[in-house]
């Protein structure tokens, strides 16, 4: 795509002047990424996806630049704030530059091969995510509005990250929308390869000595959840001569860290039966490791409350169990549903423990505060009659910083259950 010459017709993101509420203006002083649609009081001329957005303050002094949006609630999509300046090739190169030195400086690559090289609005490119899977990245959009910048910032990335191949995945709002273009008007396909040749398997990878895969065409994400790499080796401490219950288990990233912290038994349940494909390849990727041949692996391949109820009913019990669900909160208005779910799900897990037994549960729903959280699992286990001794939480490993209050979404607990006397 980037070698790709733009057709005389094609037209150059234009730069629009945006002048916002007064509330508006002063989220984006604080250093919130996104002005809302609501926010925006005055807009000249009517742009399309990619034109640069120069948004005013009440004086009508520059204020901040920005990705424009006209089919997102989020309208604009903050770059940069302070003086202005030029959004060109020297911009993005120096934005993915510090992404890169950022992760170089905390992650050893003879260690962990797969990671996140860039985080969306957290690294200051709103809607963009970069993961490196060995020598293979695969750049996720989240926005038409990148289109219109994706040729020069593919040849930004050739420069600073030199990848072996380059796959584009597009949001699901994305691949419904015919119209937008790159510059060089092209329309392009989620799971088509920018730079090199797309992979015919799945991708090979490290992440703390473990051998994983990644499917990055079709995979859920880029293809691997990176960003559970921190909780994945503290249940990897916390596995010896357990036996584990992974619910919600994907491609196995906990299972695979609980045998080899040499879980005696590891259980992995998930819906989908090509999940469950994926985890057994990645424990057999680990089986040079004595932990993980000692370890028996068994799987479920169903919904995980009717497993676990199922579990429940016929007297089965962990050590350890795992609970890592989707995200149940997409939008506002599915807020009281994800913490009934939340709570249900609590209410299983701590049937299926031993007292004394390790509760690991995940939230990755940013709408879902931690507070929130928090308060409705320790609320569900007093339903059940114990406690939750010791509880701590986890929240975005380095390679997912978290710049503003929005941008944090994951959160875990750990904590000992232990029956109410």
């Amino acid at each position: 795509m980037t070698d790709t010459a733009a057709p005389s017709g094609a037209t150059a993101p234009r730069r629009l002047a945006v002048r916002v509420t007064k509330d508006a203006a002063r989220q984006i002083r604080a250093g919130d990424p996104w002005v809302f649609d609501v926010s925006i009081s005055s807009l000249k001329p009517e742009g399309v996806a990619g034109d640069l957005a120069v948004v005013f303050d009440e004086r009508r002094e520059f204020m901040a630049i920005g990705l424009y949006d006209p089919e997102s609630a989020i309208r604009i999509k903050i770059l940069h704030t302070g003086r202005p300046l030029q959004i060109d090739e020297s911009f993005w190169t120096q934005r993915l530059a510090a992404a890169r030195d950022l992760r170089a400086s905390a992650l050893d690559p003879s260690h962990t091969t797969g990671y996140r090289c860039v985080h969306g609005e957290n690294d200051g490119l709103p809607g963009l995510v970069l993961d490196r899977y060995a020598d293979i990245f695969v750049l996720k959009l989240y926005s038409d509005a990148w289109l219109a910048h994706l040729d020069v910032v593919v040849e930004c990335i050739r420069q600073v990250f030199s990848p072996g191949a380059l796959v584009l995945r597009l949001s699901r709002s994305m691949q419904h929308s015919a119209t937008p273009r790159t510059s060089g008007g092209i329309a392009p396909s989620d799971g088509q390869a920018l730079i090199g040749e797309v992979p015919v398997a799945p991708v090979p990878f490290i992440e703390n000595d473990l051998r994983f895969e990644a499917d990055v065409v079709h995979g859920q994400k880029t293809g691997f959840f990176l960003d559970q790499r921190d909780n994945r080796s503290r249940v990897r401490s916390l596995s010896q001569g357990c036996r584990v219950l992974d619910l919600f288990c994907c491609t196995g990233g906990f299972s695979v860290n609980a045998a080899a912290g040499a879980a005696t038994l590891v259980h992995s349940v998930d819906i989908s039966s090509a999940a469950i494909a994926a985890a057994k390849r990645n424990m057999a990727r680990n089986a040079g490791r004595s932990a993980v041949r000692s370890s028996t692996h068994q799987v479920s391949t169903g919904d995980a409350m009717t497993v676990m109820s199922q579990m429940v009913e016929a007297g089965r019990l962990f050590d350890l169990v795992i609970v890592d669900p989707p995200s149940f909160a997409s939008r506002q208005n599915q807020i009281e549903g994800a913490l009934r779910a939340y709570g249900r799900l609590t209410e299983l897990a701590v049937q299926l423990l031993v007292p004394g037994g390790m509760l690991v549960q995940a939230s990755c729903s940013a709408r879902v505060t931690t507070e929130q959280f928090l308060e409705t699992v320790g609320d569900a286990a007093y339903r059940m009659g114990v406690r939750l001794d010791g509880m701590s939480h986890t929240t975005h490993a380095v390679d997912h910083p978290v710049t503003f209050a929005q941008g944090g979404y994951l959160k875990a607990i750990f904590a000992r259950v232990d029956r109410i006397s």
